[in-house]
């Protein structure tokens, strides 16, 4: 990963930390003032968003070509074969997946059984026959490309025999290893100390500040970047947007977590769940943002850039 993480954030060691009554819409740091446009990480949520069915080598190959870095959901086949695959169970993304199949995992197939797994034409017709990902035949297209970056996102794996995997292949420097407990990134970080590390968070504003305290009081412990969702009005999950507010978590905190991580050199990036709309994206540009994951890549990418455009911060 281009190493700005750990130095462009000190600068806002000096700014005061700003009052949540005052309700601010923009924080004193802003990324298009450290980091330049091609430098910006934007991360292709599952491959490459809803532009190609999940976790295939089609989605990542298609994240790469937008120039931003896929996300790979790593499971563990019944015979120990580490594959991408996001969900417990085949019954969204297996189309025509009998009741019985259904019900089984990739824990419960050897990877023979997996490869019969039809995973594109859930996403339509055109994409009939895409099939899942052994991870080290992904890891084999980062190899000698530097360009080329990966975040892992853990769902059920031996992290030694992951690292492995990841060694092996010689692109430590080019994982991100994702996951929502720093006992996994200290593990993760004992075994591959070159590899970045994103720790996400979920949950409601309440519960996300109670985490966030506790990691302050342990000095975030091997984590390099760290993922903060955002829900928006009409998302289930928003159950705690707050008078005035436009999205979950508020704009204060939003804002405190980013003067906190600054000082850290912590790398700020949130994923807005389902959001296609520009607006969004600016919004959280001037909270203090400097990173994206997305469902929308192409979105998200034209958002970047037209904002960095209206700041006269092209490079």
């Amino acid at each position: 990963m281009k190493q700005f993480t750990l130095t462009l954030f000190p600068l806002l060691a000096s700014v005061g930390i700003l009052s949540a009554q005052d309700k601010p819409s923009r924080a004193p740091w802003n990324v298009t003032e450290h980091v330049k446009l091609a430098e910006f990480v934007i991360q292709s949520h599952r491959g490459a968003g809803e532009l190609a069915p999940e976790n295939t080598i089609e989605a990542f190959e298609l994240g790469w070509k937008l120039g931003t870095y896929p996300e790979a959901d790593i499971r563990t086949t019944k015979d120990g074969i580490i594959v991408a695959f996001h969900d417990p169970d085949f019954s969204r993304v297996v189309k025509g997946a009998g009741p019985e199949m259904a019900k089984k995992g990739v824990a419960d197939v050897t990877i023979k059984e997996l490869l019969k797994l039809d995973v594109g034409a859930w996403a339509g017709d055109q994409f009939e026959g895409r099939r899942v990902s052994r991870i080290s035949e992904v890891l084999a297209l980062m190899k000698g490309r530097s360009e080329r970056h990966m975040y892992l996102d853990i769902k059920q794996v031996d992290l030694k025999q992951l690292a492995d995997e990841v060694k092996a292949a010689g692109v430590s420097a080019q994982v991100i290893l994702a996951a929502p407990d720093p006992e996994t990134i200290l593990e993760w970080k004992s075994q591959v100390p070159e590899s970045d590390t994103l720790l996400w968070m979920s949950g409601t504003e309440k519960s996300k500040r109670e985490r966030f305290e506790v990691l302050k009081r342990q000095g975030f412990p091997g984590i390099t970047q760290l993922q903060v969702h955002v829900r928006l009005p009409g998302d289930k999950d928003a159950t705690d947007i707050q008078p005035g507010e436009p999205f979950t978590p508020s704009r204060a905190f939003l804002m405190e977590i980013g003067q906190e991580l600054a000082m850290r050199g912590i790398l700020y990036q949130t994923l807005p769940y389902f959001s296609k709309d520009p607006k969004v994206y600016e919004q959280l540009l001037d909270l203090g943002l400097a990173s994206f994951s997305t469902d929308h890549p192409e979105v998200t990418l034209k958002a970047v850039k037209d904002y960095y455009r209206a700041r006269g911060s092209i490079k």
